[in-house]
């Protein structure tokens, strides 16, 4: 058996859960088309707690997301694969164009921004790894995914986000570039939204 049979099966498995435990299906429907907006929010969130660890953690995660989603457009080019619902009689639960199926995007776009968040904080990237996984099988599970769409979007996000993190850790030049760019920002921000520093951080500097 081919590892394209091997696939199919595999998806046609998950697929059906879609009939026969269909009560399941709004909570997938959602995870497959909204769930990936909740990286967006936590990415700002972050951002916004305004601290130096966090800004760098989501600069790594916007640039290595979109080193990833570039990979994807070049691989999803190169080596075109029809979606599940274009070759197949599937159950469809959301819509969604007809275009290539490998790999896939909202699973490597979870995962390169979950892995970023666990190079810099490994509980809350557990939690955004198990979203990421939900969401990668949501996409099988709603008929718009093989298994290997997933998995290979999957891995080439970890792979990316891991490869970006070594490049900023090692690279003085890109990783001062990222916090000049990180500096400049804040500049602009304390004219609209000036820090307040309370009296034992004062203290605190003051004593360094």
């Amino acid at each position: 058996m081919s590892i394209g049979q091997i696939d199919y099966q595999l998806f046609h498995a998950i697929n059906e859960w879609g009939k026969s435990v269909s009560f399941l299906n709004p909570v997938m429907q959602f995870l497959a088309k909204d769930a990936f907006y909740l990286f967006f929010i936590g990415l700002l969130v972050y951002w916004f707690i305004r601290n130096e660890k966090n800004r760098r953690m989501v600069g790594e995660s916007v640039i290595a997301a979109c080193a990833g989603l570039a990979i994807s457009w070049i691989i999803g080019h190169l080596f075109y694969r029809d979606r599940p619902f274009v070759t197949h009689t599937v159950l469809q639960l959301i819509d969604h164009a007809a275009n290539a199926s490998f790999p896939s995007d909202h699973a490597l776009g979870a995962f390169v921004i979950a892995a970023a968040i666990g190079m810099y904080r490994k509980k809350d990237g557990i939690v955004w790894l198990i979203l990421a996984a939900l969401i990668a099988f949501s996409r099988v599970w709603t008929g718009v995914h093989y298994p290997t769409d997933v998995l290979g979007g999957a891995l080439i996000g970890i792979l990316v986000a891991s490869g970006v993190h070594l490049v900023m850790k090692h690279n003085g030049f890109v990783s001062r570039s990222l916090n000049a760019c990180i500096v400049f920002y804040e500049k602009y921000e304390t004219k609209i939204w000036p820090r307040h520093t309370n009296k034992d951080q004062q203290t605190t500097a003051h004593g360094k």
